[in-house]
């Protein structure tokens, strides 16, 4: 998925009463902002329109209104504008910073609950991400060493010598004894007519 779009200050309060209260007219998040300041209804048009056009909600016409609903889900927007913030106030360090939070207010029972669940839920993953890391390691080593063990039996199979081909030579012997037969005749014919011519030169 790509990275939204940041929103700003006021954009992001606008977000929180399409989060809150659900699809809602311009008028309607007017009244809902959370900061209360003094705002003109034109002001709140600009800041949903350059929401829509961060792609961060859509707006439908429902009757002669115009309705704004969320197009990104809370978590996926207080994700990025969380890091964001971590980043460049508190150098990335999350401990330093839920400090902070901490000692800006009061937490009710509820909320108190709520976070040592998480605190809790959090223990849970990195035990259980140690205990993969540690399962991992032996059966790496395990890959290595039958990885070793295949060059040596290509070796044995290099070593081993192969065999001549012993048939092209028997098939050229087999040539040259045939064509030795057949000029073996003619040499002699000839042979015979010349002892046969010699006696008559004599006379």
């Amino acid at each position: 998925m790509t990275k939204p779009s940041q929103p700003s200050n006021v954009e992001l309060q606008a977000l929180s009463v399409l989060w809150q209260d659900g699809p809602s007219t311009v008028a309607a998040v007017l009244d809902a902002l959370r900061d209360k300041k003094d705002r003109a209804y034109t002001t709140v048009l600009s800041v949903m329109q350059n929401l829509e056009r961060k792609n961060l909600v859509k707006r439908n016409l429902v009757g002669r209104a115009h309705v704004y609903a969320a197009a990104c889900s809370r978590e996926v927007i207080v994700q990025h504008t969380t890091r964001d913030f971590l980043t460049r106030t508190f150098g990335g360090r999350l401990g330093e910073a839920i400090l902070v939070i901490l000692s800006a207010g009061t937490l009710t029972p509820e909320e108190k609950t709520n976070i040592e669940r998480e605190l809790q839920r959090h223990k849970t993953m990195a035990a259980k991400k140690t205990a993969k890391k540690v399962a991992a390691k032996p059966a790496k080593k395990a890959v290595k060493k039958v990885a070793t063990k295949a060059p040596a039996k290509k070796a044995v199979k290099k070593a081993a010598p192969k065999a001549p081909a012993k048939k092209a030579p028997a098939k050229k012997a087999v040539k040259k004894v045939a064509k030795s037969a057949k000029k073996a005749p003619a040499k002699k014919a000839v042979k015979k007519t010349v002892a046969k011519k010699a006696p008559a030169k004599k006379k």
